[in-house]
């Protein structure tokens, strides 16, 4: 199972996207700064926006979904229990993990933006998908909903996990980092020796650096655990 870009190109009016990168099986995370072009190259990946050059290729890859920023986006039905079934899920199991049992019949558009996201991610979530990308999936969760959805993503080691945030605080356990630097899709490399060279590092990370301590992943534990040693 791969997904490749070859020599992808995506052009907008101001800006453009270089992307040359091969990922395999486990989580990668890419970052960059607001307007780089993640939510484009989410896109491209999943084949909702063709390249202006170059090809995608799915290598063995039968399954794609994408996890858009917003969840309103993707609502179809007029209640949240046919919202679910919508997604070919058993929705009486996804609404008691996404904690929304007990307003089935509601509409899925009167609730908040972080019900309407653990609505939607547990849907996703209850289907192993060949490649999965998110775009912001921990916004509007609030901590305990992000170190749960972390654990699940973290977990898909056999299939492809692309997760595109500004996230400072919480992630799932990663196997690659990428970013995109002066509008050029870099790896950073596989974690935890790809630590050291990212650029746009949030400032957890940063401090343990300057510190002269690497974590050995990027999850709360292993962040604490690096902490710990600062002083040990």
């Amino acid at each position: 199972m791969r997904l490749t870009l070859e020599k992808v190109v995506i052009r907008h009016e101001d800006w453009s996207l270089s992307c040359d990168a091969t990922f395999t099986p486990g989580v990668h995370l890419i970052t960059g700064r607001i307007g780089a072009g993640k939510s484009s190259l989410a896109e491209v990946m999943t084949g909702v926006v063709q390249p202006a050059e170059g090809r995608v290729v799915r290598d063995g890859i039968q399954d794609t979904m994408l996890s858009l920023q917003f969840p309103e986006y993707q609502i179809t039905q007029r209640t949240i229990h046919a919202e679910a079934a919508s997604w070919g899920v058993d929705p009486d199991h996804v609404l008691t993990r996404a904690g929304l049992s007990d307003q089935s019949e509601r509409d899925p558009l009167t609730l908040s933006r972080g019900e309407q996201k653990r609505l939607h991610l547990n849907c996703i979530l209850a289907r192993d998908h060949d490649l999965l990308v998110l775009d912001e999936p921990l916004s509007s969760l609030d901590c305990v909903e992000k170190t749960q959805i972390c654990k699940r993503l973290g977990a898909r080691q056999d299939r492809i996990t692309i997760l595109f945030t500004h996230e400072q605080w919480t992630f799932p356990r990663i196997d690659r980092i990428w970013e995109i630097r002066n509008h050029q899709l870099v790896c950073c490399g596989p974690v935890p020796e790809g630590i050291r060279s990212w650029q746009t590092a949030p400032p957890p990370v940063l401090m343990l650096l300057r510190a002269g301590v690497l974590p050995e992943n990027l999850t709360p534990e292993d962040l604490k655990e690096a902490a710990c040693r600062i002083n040990g």
